[in-house]
């Protein structure tokens, strides 16, 4: 057994021929689904013939070296990319069986559908409340100001940040503790109930013990949401996800459930970076 502290998921595992062997989740069709994704920066070719399942109600690690292409994937998965001038994404990724790429999609509600929390928490210079009530007011989920208060303090709470910034809620969010920073930014992206939530390396800003409240986070959210997270860390991606995936020069090499990946990985290019022989 390793010696990283695994997160045993209550969900059950089975063995399925048809995805190569590896272990998949016992969770019906995929929620998101990368079939043959290439991305490029111009000449370079950054994510190559990427073939992944997101699962319904998974968290799902993305580990690997830096430079690997699992930001750039993550980046794809609510066309983050298209604002980034030169860069170009082929192949098909699905949400609930719609192309997201295809032309009649618009970006704006698969934002909705498909949030995003990123490395360095980012509040805007609002209110607390104006953070989290921005969105649903925009989007109009909420038609009165009744409707508007419970949705923030909906948010809050699943985000684990209510009780702390109850009394407080006209103050600017920018003046909140890292950690708290962060928990505001994921109430803000849970706010208009999203189906999934895209997590790039949230906890590589903020000191152990903030890490561990958003990693406890994560794990009470995932009952609820479907949530890809990249990390750096690999003790995390042990503590917080049901699945993993390993990333090398722009490539999943290897797919499956977090315990196997960590105890018993079946390619040697995942073996070396478990094992901290490189990375």
């Amino acid at each position: 057994m390793s010696v990283l502290e695994l997160k045993l998921p209550a969900t059950s595992f089975t063995f399925n021929p048809s995805h190569g062997g590896e272990e998949v989740l016992v969770r019906g069709l995929p929620r998101m689904k990368c079939s043959h994704v290439n991305v490029y920066y111009g000449e370079k070719h950054a994510i190559q013939d990427v073939n992944l399942d997101i699962m319904p109600n998974e968290v799902l690690a993305l580990i690997g070296p830096s430079g690997c292409g699992k930001s750039t994937l993550l980046r794809c998965l609510n066309r983050m990319n298209d604002t980034i001038h030169g860069c170009r994404v082929s192949g098909e990724i699905t949400l609930d069986d719609q192309n997201i790429y295809s032309k009649d999609m618009d970006v704006v509600p698969l934002r909705v559908r498909v949030g995003m929390v990123f490395q360095k928490p980012n509040p805007f210079p609002k209110s607390i409340f104006e953070n989290v009530a921005m969105a649903p007011r925009l989007h109009g989920l909420a038609h009165t100001k009744q409707e508007l208060d419970a949705i923030v303090e909906t948010s809050l709470r699943k985000a684990g940040l209510w009780e702390e910034v109850k009394d407080r809620l006209a103050q600017s969010g920018t003046g909140l503790s890292g950690g708290q920073q962060q928990r505001l930014c994921i109430a803000r992206a849970i706010a208009v109930n999203p189906e999934v939530i895209l997590m790039d390396e949230p906890c590589s800003a903020l000191d152990p013990i903030a890490t561990a409240r958003i990693e406890q986070l994560i794990d009470e959210l995932g009952k609820q949401y479907t949530i890809v997270i990249v990390t750096h860390s690999m003790q995390q991606a042990a503590r917080v996800s049901d699945r993993t995936a390993y990333f090398h020069l722009g490539k999943i090499i290897e797919v499956g459930s977090t315990e196997q990946i960590f105890t018993k990985p079946t390619h040697e290019l995942t073996e070396g970076y478990i094992t901290g022989h490189f990375g």
